[in-house]
């Protein structure tokens, strides 16, 4: 997905985990398109959520609001999130989201790139 201030691509590199990649100021521009296709890879069964944001330097409240309660509602069905920010500002949202959500055993935000770039690469 193209916008005008980034992109956001949502791939599934193997069974077991898909990975979203935003390189945007996240104001919203994606709508609920991103939502639409992780449920489409919720339908073909349970995955890690890999979110690589470390293109990204913020988002707004209202994209906040919009990740914490997709990922509130799909908890369950989600074997783990894995959260690489790119900002400070991004760490700080991303706790936000994750004590919102009740992800606090199941998510960890990443401050070291190649501890995430390794946990995808061991995803199954």
């Amino acid at each position: 997905m193209e916008g005008l201030h980034g992109s956001l691509s949502i791939d599934r590199p193997r069974p077991g985990a898909v990975c979203v990649v935003i390189a945007a100021h996240d104001v919203g521009e994606f709508g609920p398109a991103p939502f639409r296709v992780l449920d489409e890879q919720l339908a073909a069964g349970p995955y890690a959520l890999f979110v690589d944001a470390r293109q990204t330097q913020g988002a707004s409240i209202e994209v906040s609001n919009h990740w914490a309660r997709w990922l509130r509602a799909n908890r369950d069905r989600l074997d783990r999130i894995h959260m690489l920010p790119g900002s400070r500002y991004v760490h700080v949202t991303a706790d936000f989201v994750r004590r919102f959500a009740e992800l606090e055993g199941s998510m960890v935000i990443y401050t070291d790139v190649a501890a995430f770039d390794e946990a995808l690469a061991n995803a199954a």
